[in-house]
């Protein structure tokens, strides 16, 4: 009896081992550098794709909320009150952009934070 324990241990030990269950085999990985984030390079980028459909100084009249997030200037206003940072992560207290839509993903997140934790310089 004992033999056929041991027997029946091992093959269960040996066919579980065979499974290889990890997310970036599996999936493909997928890294973020937020390291670095210029202005033109990284964050006007996200903000073309992501935030302009309704921030755009193309559609001033129609902004919405009067907010523009197409150049340098604009952008560092929201920065500098804290309103960018509390609305991209959904913060309590600010109104979650983008508005009716998906979050902004953790690497544009991550991009985004990274910059204005450097300072959010015009570069």
């Amino acid at each position: 009896m004992k033999k056929r324990t041991i027997a029946a241990l091992l093959c269960i030990s040996m066919f579980s081992s065979c499974y290889y269950d990890k997310e970036d085999y599996l999936y493909g990985t997928t890294t973020c550098n937020a390291s670095g984030a210029s202005f033109s390079a990284t964050v006007l980028p996200i903000m073309n794709q992501r935030c302009n459909s309704c921030h755009s100084s193309n559609a001033a009249a129609s902004a919405g909320a009067g907010i523009i997030l197409d150049n340098y200037n604009s952008v560092k206003t929201y920065v500098t009150n804290g309103k960018l940072l509390g609305s991209i992560n959904h913060s309590s207290g600010y109104s979650p952009m983008p508005k009716g839509g998906g979050s902004l993903t953790s690497c544009e997140i991550a991009k985004v934070t990274d910059w204005v934790n450097s300072g959010a310089p015009n570069n």
